[in-house]
C-alpha cells in the first residue's frame, strides 16, 4: 500500500515529503511528467494520489484529470495540494471526487487511511486463518468418518438369504453404444507456389 505524491523537483519538496511520511504511509514521490508518473502509478498501485499545484498548476490539473480517469488509478483517492484560488472552479468542475487539502489535513487523512488498511488486512488475515482451521477440522471429520465406515466393512458380513439378495441387487447398467471413430483424413501434400 502506498501513496503517490506528484511534485516537481524544487527545494521545498524534501521537507513536504518528510511531513507526509510522518503519517506512517509509504510515500512514493515523482514529478508529474508523462509517462514516468503513470508508469510508476501502474507499478505501485497506490491507494491515494496527492498532486501538488505549487508549480505549473495547468500541468498539474491535466495530470490530476488523467489520473482520475485512467483505469489503473481511478479508484485511488485523489488529493490536491496548494491549488491556486483562480483554479478552484475548474478543479471542482473537472474533478468532482478530488479533495483540496493542506499538508496537515492530508497527513491526518493518510494516517486514517493507513489505519483502515491495516485493520482490513488484519481482518482478512483472521478470516483466512479461520477458514484454514475450519478446512482442517472438516478434513479431520471426513477422515474419521471414512475410518468409521471402513471398520464395519472389514468385519465379516453375514450371508443373506437368496430371496433378499435378488431384491437388493442393483439393476444391471445399460451399455451405451459407441459411435464409430471418425475416419482419419490423410494429410494433403502442400502446393508449391
Amino acid at each position: 500500500m502506498s501513496v503517490l505524491y506528484l511534485h516537481f523537483e524544487t527545494d521545498e519538496r524534501p521537507g513536504r515529503l518528510a511531513k507526509l511520511q510522518k503519517s506512517g504511509a509509504h510515500v512514493v514521490v515523482a514529478e508529474p511528467r508523462w509517462p514516468g508518473f503513470f508508469e510508476l502509478a501502474k507499478r505501485e498501485k497506490p491507494y491515494a494520489i496527492a498532486i501538488d499545484f505549487s508549480q505549473a498548476p495547468s500541468h498539474s490539473l491535466e495530470t490530476a484529470d488523467y489520473m482520475s480517469k485512467a483505469k489503473e488509478t481511478r479508484d485511488a483517492a485523489l488529493f490536491l495540494l496548494r491549488v491556486p484560488a483562480d483554479r478552484h472552479e475548474a478543479v471542482h468542475k473537472r474533478l468532482p471526487k478530488a479533495v483540496l487539502v493542506t499538508e496537515n489535513e492530508l497527513s491526518g487523512r493518510l494516517a486514517e487511511m493507513e489505519r483502515e488498511a491495516e485493520e482490513r488486512a488484519r481482518h482478512k488475515k483472521e478470516a483466512a486463518a479461520a477458514a484454514k482451521k475450519a478446512a482442517r477440522a472438516a478434513g479431520a471429520a471426513a477422515r474419521a468418518a471414512a475410518a468409521g465406515k471402513a471398520k464395519p466393512a472389514a468385519a465379516p458380513a453375514k450371508a443373506k438369504p437368496a430371496s433378499m439378495a435378488k431384491a437388493t441387487a442393483a439393476p444391471a447398467k445399460k451399455k451405451t453404444a459407441r459411435k464409430p471413430a471418425a475416419s482419419a483424413k490423410k494429410p494433403q501434400p502442400k502446393k508449391k507456389k
